[in-house]
């Protein structure tokens, strides 16, 4: 078993490494404070191969593996979290296209995604349907002559909304549940759809969030993401890719906090030492360092396994996103600690880490819907024959 990185991979690392540090960082706090959303930055991202990491080549894309992306996510997230994430869900929804769109329409699309020349949201959660993603009530009707769909409904807390080109939606073409649920691509400017406010919030302030309201939308039928009735597990599908991503996220946070607190421990002093010779300092910087690379590990594997198709894939994946992005939560909210007073001040960068690292904890499914994807599949007969 080699825990060694490529050659490649660490190539790929430290180009994000330097987009990170001279595209993102300087301008983290910046972008934090006035609520910019830096599309000129992301179409430079989408230059260097970041906005179609894991699309295939034929499109456009790197064609890399789930892994590769990994460390190229976290390194853009240690740079600025909030931007890095919406990253996260533009290279979902770019993927999502490629993978389950006709091919003239994945032609059409694809290419300018991948290369960050348009932008794409994913729509998945409404206002009555967060972590029960299977009774959400937007619905596609067929309209009368049947060439398309009239799209009518709502979604919230969509990223990027307002700001992009297309929205994987889902919608309700069928009956109750998840098969009565399909996948559309809808362009972001068809008559009828409507954007929220931008929604006020407590980090990821660097990409907007709004509420989409869809009232009598015209969706031509060539825009259904492969039959009716499979979009919830496309959309499934979707997520266990997102997970890994949004724990990745958490952990460049959290490594770019402990970075800070480390060079603060060394720097500080306080009764005559730096703070970095007291041992509750260090034993907390310890803590921090292993419950961080036990995360990380973790992610690595989950991405491994979606890499190589197991049939734990989804269990694993959730166990990675729990366990990332409490430890990122914990370990930015440690480091802000040792800065004392100074890290609640936002002239330094770790309160806005620890409000960036928060979120994680609840989107692409709750933290407690972790748990309850991992129990389901650990309480299946012979199941802890494999998970282990």
């Amino acid at each position: 078993m080699d825990f060694s990185l490529t050659e490649e991979q660490r190539a790929f690392q430290d180009a994000a490494r330097g987009f990170a540090r001279h595209e993102l960082a300087p301008h983290a706090a910046r972008w934090d404070e006035d609520e910019t959303f830096p599309i000129d930055v992301i179409r430079r991202a989408g230059e260097m191969g970041f906005c179609g990491l894991y699309t295939p080549e034929a499109l456009g894309g790197l064609g890399v593996s789930r892994l590769d992306a990994a460390l190229v996510f976290e390194e853009l997230a240690a740079g600025c979290t909030s931007t890095a994430a919406y990253l996260t869900i533009h290279n979902m929804v770019t993927w999502m296209i490629a993978s389950w769109a006709r091919p003239e329409v994945a032609r059409e699309w694809v290419p300018a995604l991948a290369a960050g020349e348009k932008l794409g949201s994913y729509c998945l959660t409404e206002p009555g349907a967060g972590s029960d993603a299977a009774s959400l009530a937007t619905r596609a009707e067929r309209d009368g002559d049947g060439d398309g769909y009239v799209l009518n409904g709502s979604k919230m807390f969509i990223s990027g909304a307002g700001s992009t080109d297309v929205l994987v939606v889902m919608a309700r073409t069928g009956g109750t549940g998840a098969r009565g649920i399909s996948a559309f691509l809808v362009p972001a400017d068809l008559p009828g759809i409507q954007y929220g406010k931008k929604e006020r919030k407590m980090g990821w302030n660097s990409q907007p969030t709004r509420a989409i309201t869809f009232d009598n939308v015209n969706v031509p039928a060539a825009c259904l993401l492969g039959e009716e009735g499979q979009g919830f597990t496309f959309a499934m599908k979707g997520l266990d890719g997102g997970r890994i991503n949004i724990a990745t996220c958490a952990v460049g946070t959290a490594q770019a906090a402990l970075d800070a607190a480390v060079r603060y421990a060394g720097e500080r002093r306080q009764f005559g030492q730096p703070l970095a010779e007291f041992q509750t300092v260090q034993f907390r910087l310890a803590d921090m360092l292993t419950e961080l690379i036990a995360a990380r590990q973790m992610v690595h594997l989950a991405a491994w396994k979606l890499d190589t198709g197991s049939p734990d894939a989804s269990a694993y994946c959730a166990m990675a996103k729990r366990l990332a992005t409490d430890t990122g939560f914990r370990v930015a909210n440690e480091a802000l600690q040792v800065f004392g007073g100074y890290g609640y001040l936002k002239d330094f960068p770790l309160e806005r880490h620890v409000r960036d690292a928060r979120v994680h904890q609840i989107l692409e499914g709750t933290n407690e819907i972790m748990r309850v994807i991992v129990a389901r599949h650990l309480l299946k007969d012979g199941a802890l024959e494999t998970l282990r």
